[in-house]
């Protein structure tokens, strides 16, 4: 894969020296301002910066995430030789639930679909922006013209809050550095399939992760946010996993890896 080829659904990140990878956050607000306050101490002139998804779902304080986003962006990008180009946010499964969500009304079954995402930690999403899981399931009891007008309501919500959609509309799949010595994706990725011809796995292929036995694709290191274990920093010779259980009673984790697919440093919040 060329760099900047399939930039829409791609981020690459050029002249890095080192990538600042940040966990799925998950709502937890108070978690990544303490690790933004650690990782602004830590910069390096060269330093570029993924965030592996989930900002959603299952935390309190998912405005709070957003805004916070929003915020070290723009610190950052007051930093001498900053492009916008060098801050990537990946989708998420969360992000991915949502997008799902505001055209629910297509799919083929609305209520089992939505039953999944509730079960998948939506509802702390919809609750953030001004509904709930009682008021959709009343909309998607009356039917399509319903939930459209109702999916398109949340949608005004989140537009409303400046900043928000700028961040949803602009994430990507995965993330490479310019030469492609690292790969960042959020949950897994299919070995036998190069990245662009992954489907969704992506988001729900963390099963496929563990079966990276060799280089994937060239690269030196496959860097995910979410493991479904939480089992916290986890190396291989080819991959680096990097969920310490945000969201469900654990920290919030950041690696910096070098070009050479090395941990260069590793911040954690308190909690």
């Amino acid at each position: 894969m060329k760099p900047n080829a399939h930039s829409e659904k791609f981020g690459c990140l050029s002249t890095a020296q080192r990538v600042w990878a940040v966990s799925c956050i998950h709502g937890e607000a108070e978690k990544l301002i303490e690790l933004h306050d650690l990782l602004a101490k830590r910069w390096q002139n060269g330093d570029r910066l993924v965030y592996l998804g989930n900002y959603l779902g299952h935390g309190s304080d998912i405005k709070g995430v957003m805004d916070e986003l929003l915020r070290f962006r723009i610190d950052r990008l007051c930093m001498p030789g900053m492009i916008p180009e060098d801050i990537v946010y990946l989708r998420g499964a969360q992000e991915e639930m949502l997008r799902k969500l505001l055209q629910i009304q297509l799919a083929s079954d609305p209520c089992g679909v939505f039953n999944w995402m509730i079960d998948h930690g939506l509802e702390e999403t919809l609750n953030a922006y001004g509904s709930s899981e009682a008021e959709a399931r009343g909309y998607l009891r009356e039917g399509i013209l319903a939930t459209t007008r109702w999916t398109s309501r949340v949608r005004d919500t989140i537009q409303s809050y400046p900043g928000h959609n700028d961040i949803l509309i602009s994430l990507r799949r995965a993330a490479y550095t310019e030469k492609g010595e690292l790969l960042f994706v959020h949950a897994g990725i299919d070995p036998s399939r190069p990245v662009t011809e992954q489907t969704d796995t992506f988001w729900w292929g963390s099963g496929y992760f563990d079966k990276i036995g060799e280089p994937y694709s060239g690269f030196k290191r496959v860097v995910r946010g979410f493991d479904r274990e939480h089992e916290g920093v986890m190396e291989t010779d080819h991959t680096i996993s990097l969920d310490s259980g945000c969201g469900f009673e654990g920290p919030l984790t950041a690696a910096c890896i070098t070009l050479d697919g090395e941990i260069d440093d590793l911040i954690t919040s308190s909690s």
